[in-house]
């Protein structure tokens, strides 16, 4: 049980190693995409259509998570997928086929959503100990370890390692760090034992809210994710290297701006904040798409992931104070949603106008937000 303020402190270094390993899992995936659809002879559609299983299996796990985390403990699930998540990194490299590429995304979007929800509500419980904004600062952690994943893509491919021995390494070494650092997180609910949320969030126009403008974020973030790098290598020719350069920026600028976001949070409240951050990542996806030159859209890809970076993780602490982790399970529902949608959207918007026309489209849920805000200022908080 937290006693003490070291105490408590501990509990916040080791979730930022957590959230870091979960994002450094996520970048390592995402930068090896053009790959993986190259060595598979995949077209955009089909690449789409695979992507789909990923979210697949984060939407089935995200609801079991949310009762798990209510049930067990946060504590407890935090462990569970610390040591499952990394383990399914190598999977979509070893993948020969298509419904293969399908499955194994499909397991690592199911484990990747099971630790996801976990964390976080672990998270929210650190931040109400704290009394004051720092869940940001944990999806800063989770933005910098996507930097540094996609980063070390970069450099393995630039080195000449195949996906299955760089995703296999990386797999084993991120296990390592998540599993000593999940593990010795201390226990936070033992006080709150008889107050327990239920194992699902009842639905309700707050979490309805919440959900839809995590959901517009999440649309444009996974899709920037699984397709920038396609879209720089091969919409505007760049070389294999500079088409990482696209993901790592996106992650750099989320990690900085998501490290700011908890002071913002307190000066401008959240839904200035939220209402801002949307602008700013609609204007760097038009630079992303509207460019010839890859290196400009590197810099529109940073623009977007600094205006994505606080947006999701207001909405999750908004949740997570009212409900707990099914609360925060309802609102990921509804934002993964966005995974679920945008990335295969993209493939099948590019067969008909392109993939920058269909990363463009996709982006123009971003000009919802300040719409969504006006109805929801309470929900937000």
């Amino acid at each position: 049980m937290i006693r003490t303020q070291p105490d408590l402190r501990v509990a916040r270094r080791l979730l930022c190693v957590v959230f870091f390993c979960h994002g450094a899992v996520a970048g390592s995936w995402a930068a090896r995409i053009p790959s993986i659809k190259a060595a598979l002879d995949l077209t955009e559609g089909e690449l789409g259509l695979a992507l789909v299983g990923a979210a697949f299996g984060t939407l089935c796990s995200l609801p079991v998570a949310g009762a798990a985390s209510a049930r067990a403990g946060t504590r407890r699930v935090t462990r569970i997928g610390a040591f499952a998540f990394p383990l399914t990194l190598a999977l979509p490299a070893l993948a020969g086929s298509l419904p293969a590429l399908f499955g194994a995304l499909a397991l690592l979007g199911a484990s990747g959503a099971f630790m996801d929800v976990s964390m976080n509500a672990y998270g929210v419980d650190v931040e109400r100990r704290y009394e004051r904004p720092i869940l940001s600062s944990f999806h800063g952690l989770w933005s910098l370890g996507a930097f540094a994943g996609a980063s070390l893509a970069g450099i393995a491919a630039a080195a000449g390692w195949s996906s299955a021995a760089h995703l296999g390494a990386g797999a084993l070494l991120l296990m390592s760090g998540a599993v000593l650092a999940a593990g010795r997180l201390p226990r936070l609910d033992a006080d709150e034992a008889r107050e327990r949320p239920p194992a699902f969030a009842r639905p309700t126009k707050r979490l309805a809210a919440l959900g839809a403008i995590a959901f517009c974020a999440v649309l444009s973030e996974g899709s920037a994710f699984d397709w920038s790098g396609v879209y720089l290598r091969e919409s505007l020719g760049s070389s294999e290297a500079l088409a990482t350069a696209g993901l790592t920026a996106f992650a750099l600028v989320m990690a900085g701006g998501r490290f700011v976001g908890d002071r913002l949070t307190e000066r401008w409240g959240r839904v200035r904040l939220v209402r801002n951050s949307s602008l700013i990542a609609a204007v760097g996806m038009c630079v992303a798409v509207v460019t010839q030159d890859a290196t400009i859209a590197v810099v529109g890809f940073g623009l977007l992931g600094g205006g994505l970076s606080c947006i999701v993780p207001a909405m999750f602490a908004s949740a997570g104070h009212g409900e707990g982790g099914p609360g925060i399970a309802a609102v990921g529902t509804l934002s993964y949603m966005g995974f679920f949608l945008g990335p295969p959207a993209v493939g099948g918007l590019a067969e008909l106008i392109g993939l920058g026309g269909g990363l463009a489209v996709v982006a123009a849920g971003l000009l919802c937000v300040p719409l969504l805000l006006r109805t929801a200022r309470a929900a937000v908080g």
